[in-house]
């Protein structure tokens, strides 16, 4: 597999985004977001818009995107995490080859400081997570602020 990072010193071209934004829009499967959601995180990691930056990577078989991971920097540290996982996917009919291991194991080595990620309690991924070394410091709650 073909690891490719980009970042706001090597960004994706137009093209590249819309790709990774299509691919992670169909790949997310339940647990995903609306594709402007999407765009505007990776426009946050590359830092096209206001913001501490971040990256994107993404994993090619053969020229086409099996896999895709978007880390957004919180720019804050010790006590809320560094970074975020904001999105991972990687292609249905990959899953299970080590290409979300390879991803994250890419994510996790270029992270400066620690990394946050919220995750479904009934997400196969999750233990993937916890074999890479993520606990379940907190239990999240959130308010639909009008």
């Amino acid at each position: 597999m073909n690891i490719k990072v980009y970042t706001p010193f090597e960004p994706a071209t137009i093209s590249e985004k819309e790709h990774i934004v299509n691919f992670l829009f169909h790949h997310l499967d339940q647990y995903g977001d609306a594709r402007e959601d999407i765009h505007k995180a990776i426009q946050y990691a590359l830092k096209e818009t206001a913001s501490h930056g971040g990256f994107v990577i993404a994993g090619e078989l053969e020229g086409e995107i099996v896999g895709a991971v978007v880390i957004n920097r919180t720019g804050m540290e010790g006590y809320i995490p560094e970074n975020i996982l904001v999105y991972i996917a990687v292609d249905g009919s990959q899953r299970g080859k080590g290409i979300g291991k390879a991803l994250m194991q890419k994510a996790i080595d270029l992270a400066q400081g620690d990394i946050a990620l919220h995750v479904e309690p009934d997400n196969p991924a999750r233990h993937l997570y916890e074999k890479l070394g993520f606990t379940n410091k907190y239990l999240e709650m959130r308010l639909k602020n009008k």
